[in-house]
């Protein structure tokens, strides 16, 4: 079986690059978080650190495979590799299981996040619209 292989166009490299500097972002953010460095301290208030720091670890496992699936994934997709589409659904679906617990179901003990749920969509939007970049670069041949 020969796979077909197209060359993709400009923007495909454009998307990619913005995709993965999002994504790189997002890692940053993770280890910001993880490691408790002024980056992620410094921009929440005490009673929200608190509360964050009171979510489930299943919650802060998702956040590395989200933003550590979704890097891998855009460095895939620069190297055009076919890999990167599951590695980006994996993305999606722990960003989005992430976000839905974040918006609906924690105890946020009435503290303000409304910052954090604007940022909340736009992760998960961004996050599919990656799934679907992924599978339309597929079906166009430009990664195989």
């Amino acid at each position: 079986m020969t796979t077909s292989v197209n060359k993709p166009p400009v923007w495909f490299w454009i998307i990619s690059v913005i995709a993965l500097v999002w994504n790189g972002m997002g890692v940053h953010g993770y280890i910001s978080q993880a490691y408790k460095l002024s980056a992620y301290t410094d921009a929440y208030t005490k009673e929200q650190l608190e509360v964050m720091s009171a979510l489930p670890s299943w919650y802060t496992a998702l956040f590395a495979i989200a933003v550590f699936s979704g890097a891998l994934g855009c460095i895939l997709l620069l190297l055009r590799k076919k890999a990167a589409k599951l590695l980006l659904i994996l993305s999606f679906i722990a960003a989005t299981v992430q976000m839905i617990y974040f918006l609906f179901i924690a105890d946020l003990k009435g503290i303000d996040f409304s910052a954090n749920e604007i940022m909340a969509y736009m992760i998960i939007v961004f996050a599919l619209f990656l799934v679907w970049f992924s599978s339309h670069s597929v079906k166009k041949g430009w990664i195989n």
